[in-house]
């Protein structure tokens, strides 16, 4: 397995500090804007935020996809309104989402790790990365909200409908993901 640079890389080649910070900051403000593409579930709002992760860990690689996400998160503990629903603060990560919220770590780290490797080069590759770059979110997810939910509603309220979802919002990662790699390939990137 070669290394294959992550978009960003290919797109803005010269690595400055400025533009490494900006590239990470322009990731979190992405998951950030689609986690307000929601509907209100309870206790787990469905969003757009998976989508933005696996978009965000493809672009930017396996370090900054994760720094982009940390970036996220820590933002939102900071008290920006920048998770679902506009909600903040380090009670967000404390409650019943806050497995979800780690798990947007991990998977863009994954899936960045995946882009780096070539296998986001291709749609028919680029689907089943995507679906194992989700499992952490979903596996830390449900861990999490164990500890809020009667284990008998668990996949109920925490895994079925979210799951539903993510035929559409995996496959449109995986078109986007390779497509734009194809694309900077064909110019010469």
């Amino acid at each position: 397995m070669s290394y294959v640079p992550a978009l960003a890389q290919r797109w803005f080649p010269a690595r400055t500090w400025p533009r490494e910070c900006a590239v990470v900051a322009l990731g979190a403000a992405l998951v950030a804007l689609l986690a307000q593409v929601s509907v209100p579930l309870q206790p787990v709002p469905l969003t757009g935020q998976t989508l933005g992760v696996l978009l965000v860990g493809s672009w930017l690689g396996m370090s900054r996809g994760a720094a982009a996400l940390t970036l996220y998160v820590s933002a939102g503990i900071a008290g920006l309104p920048v998770f679902a629903g506009g909600f903040a603060g380090p009670q967000v990560l404390a409650g019943p989402t806050g497995g979800y919220l780690v798990g947007f770590i991990v998977a863009a780290a994954l899936v960045g790790f995946m882009a780096e490797s070539g296998f986001l080069r291709t749609f028919p590759r680029a689907v089943p990365a995507m679906f194992l770059a989700s499992v952490p979110i979903h596996a830390l997810g449900l861990l999490w909200l164990s500890r809020f939910v009667p284990e008998s509603a668990l996949l109920d309220v925490g895994f079925w409908p979210f799951v539903a979802f993510d035929p559409l919002k995996l496959g449109l990662a995986a078109a986007i993901a390779s497509g734009a790699s194809g694309l900077t390939a064909r110019r010469g990137r």
